[in-house]
């Protein structure tokens, strides 16, 4: 196998406007932006209540969600195949092989890594930002935002991780989504298709649309904060 042809084919199948090629990034990115935008508000209140409130069994929250980050992604879509499969107790739902059994996986995926990352942010926060705000008579909501846009960085960055986890994971995509092409098939659970198949062209040109969006993610936040639009 020549790698530089390789790599000729696979930009050329990018610029080439490639219909089936870039249904599969639309459905990655789709699915992604809808469970990573379902799990952010959630992940917020959570790691806010666990990092300013007293709650009984606190650490007990904060070890499942530890515990949960390692679970393998694989292992996350066997459980829900099984929730959700016609014999499960949710097979009613009729979700399996869908895209929203998809964004369920990512869900469950995204939250704990939110939530571990913003409860260390909210905890390394100055509690003065917020007890400033709460003292001069701002409601809670209005408190919560002042005290997030002081750590914003750190906020966003844990959004980006959770992103960048969810949309390259294949092992729940592939069990609840069934790579079914035009509707399941995101990018990692076609790359490992295509080049199963021998067709490294497509799974290169499919690997250069994650390396470019992992590029693009980071060069915002480096630019961002030395910036200072970013900088806390």
């Amino acid at each position: 196998m020549d790698m530089l042809e390789t790599t000729r084919q696979a930009a050329a199948l990018l610029f080439s406007g490639d219909t089936t090629l870039w249904g599969i990034v639309g459905v990655s990115f789709s699915v992604s932006l809808v469970a990573i935008g379902l799990v952010i508000v959630p992940a917020l209140l959570l790691s806010f209540a666990l990092a300013y409130w007293e709650i009984p069994g606190k650490w007990i929250v904060l070890s499942i969600v530890n515990t949960l980050q390692s679970v393998p992604t694989v292992v996350i879509g066997l459980l829900l195949y099984m929730l959700l499969s016609r014999a499960g107790p949710m097979g009613d739902w009729k979700m399996l092989f869908t895209q929203r059994a998809m964004i369920l996986g990512q869900v469950l995926i995204s939250l704990p890594i939110l939530v571990s990352m913003m409860h260390a942010a909210f905890q390394n926060s100055d509690r003065r930002a917020w007890e400033t705000a709460y003292t001069l008579g701002a409601s809670i909501p209005r408190a919560m935002a002042t005290l997030m846009w002081e750590i914003r960085f750190p906020l966003l960055a844990a959004v980006i991780t959770a992103f960048s986890r969810i949309i390259t994971e294949v092992g729940c995509s592939m069990m609840v989504g069934g790579n079914i092409l035009n509707y399941t098939r995101n990018i990692p659970t076609a790359i490992a298709l295509e080049t199963s198949k021998g067709a490294f062209a497509e799974g290169v040109a499919l690997g250069m649309v994650l390396l470019l969006l992992a590029l693009t993610m980071n060069f915002f936040i480096s630019f961002a904060r030395g910036n200072g639009y970013l900088r806390t």
